[in-house]
């Protein structure tokens, strides 16, 4: 039997809320996306939320509600999913990658401001593993240079700093309800603001650009059906029944937190006194909700670690290749060696199985395994 490292968990309340929605009138957007978006700006003590059909198209729906247009540079991570880039990147902005912090794997602050020039639009930081980003530090930054400060939440929604939660803080936070995420849609994500009219711009943006708002439209007095498109933009809805099935999982986030705190707590304590694993680095002052335990082993040796767990029926995953190694970025002559620390923490990294239902026993197997991996890979 494979240990998978990540899963969704859904239970009866689950089913159920899908079925619901099922069962009457509305399946695309109806009364339940404004209940989400309600739920979700609660749960981050943000002004609204507009939710959107996946992650990525959260990335591209903040991008475009924060005005980043061709020429612009973007200071961002190259320790995450290359969406991150990409959709800024379908913006016509240009990335410039900062350096991380060897611990969290975090975008290092530092690293950021050294890398600001006249054409910086906008901080991209990423919460890796679930750990937020050094939140005060990249928004004093973005204020003081007159920057857009957008967090990629997609690991890290429950997840709070300094006894703030994640999407409070930032310009733009987005997030992501993939399976294997903290929550989970199926398919979804969500774009939230402390700017009312960031909210507004977002909800948008995702729904094709119409504009409903009688105050203003350009031709208000039309008729009840009117509506007017003044921006191209896209169908990133998220359907009702998809909603209803998010406000569960909702209802389920502090079961997960408290479940998956107690699984990175069992791995640090099997694993602390192995001086050939690098465990992941907690400031003090965060409370994650852990999407990933990332551990890193020897550089020389992660191939032949990843594939004996893999053969063992653990299978564990890598994230992530830096960004701007892919084909694509290397091709618009991005060096590898401008983040050497990134470069290190991916050389030797490996995600161990974490997600809310795994089971002690199958945490046990896992450490069994990555233990026998030190002598017999």
């Amino acid at each position: 039997m494979v240990i998978p490292y990540g899963r969704q968990s859904i239970n009866d309340s689950d089913i159920d809320a899908v079925a619901e929605v099922l069962r009457g009138d509305w399946l695309t957007t109806g009364p339940y996306v404004d209940k989400f978006e309600a739920a979700i700006a609660d749960l981050v003590d943000a002004p609204g939320a507009a939710v959107v059909s996946n992650g990525t198209a959260a990335l591209h729906v903040g991008y475009r509600t924060l005005g980043i247009k061709p020429g612009d540079e973007i200071i961002t991570t190259p320790m995450t999913f290359v969406a991150t880039s990409a959709m800024a990147m379908h913006e016509g902005a240009t990335m410039v990658f900062a350096d991380v912090q060897e611990d969290t794997g975090n975008i290092d602050p530092a690293a950021v401001e050294a890398l600001i020039t006249p054409k910086t639009r906008a901080i991209a930081a990423v919460d890796y593993a679930g750990h937020p980003v050094e939140i005060d530090e990249l928004r004093a930054i973005a204020d003081k240079h007159g920057l857009f400060f957008l967090e990629d939440g997609a690991h890290s929604i429950g997840s709070t700093y300094r006894g703030r939660p994640v999407g409070h803080d930032a310009d733009i936070t987005t997030f992501s309800f993939f399976p294997t995420k903290n929550m989970t849609t199926g398919e979804g994500g969500a774009v939230v603001s402390r700017d009312p009219k960031l909210v507004a711009r977002a909800r948008s943006v995702r729904g094709q650009g119409l504009v409903r708002d009688k105050s203003i439209q350009r031709m208000p007095d039309t008729g009840d059906w009117h509506q007017e498109v003044h921006e191209i933009a896209f169908n990133y809805r998220l359907p009702d029944v998809l909603c209803n099935l998010g406000l569960s999982q909702l209802n389920r986030l502090a079961g997960f937190k408290a479940q998956r705190a107690v699984i990175f707590d069992r791995y640090v304590e099997a694993l602390k006194d192995y001086d050939e694993f690098i465990l992941p680095g907690k400031r003090d002052y965060v409370d994650p909700l852990w999407h990933l335990f990332p551990i890193r082993v020897p550089a020389a040796r992660r191939r032949a670690i990843f594939d004996y767990l893999r053969t063992n029926g653990v299978w564990v995953q890598v994230n992530y290749m830096p960004v701007h190694w892919h084909p694509v970025f290397e091709d618009l002559g991005y060096k590898r060696d401008i983040t050497p620390i990134a470069n290190a923490y991916y050389e030797g990294e490996i995600s161990l199985p974490m997600f809310a239902d795994l089971s002690e026993t199958d945490q046990d197997n896992v450490i069994r395994v990555l233990v026998d991996a030190l002598t017999k890979a």
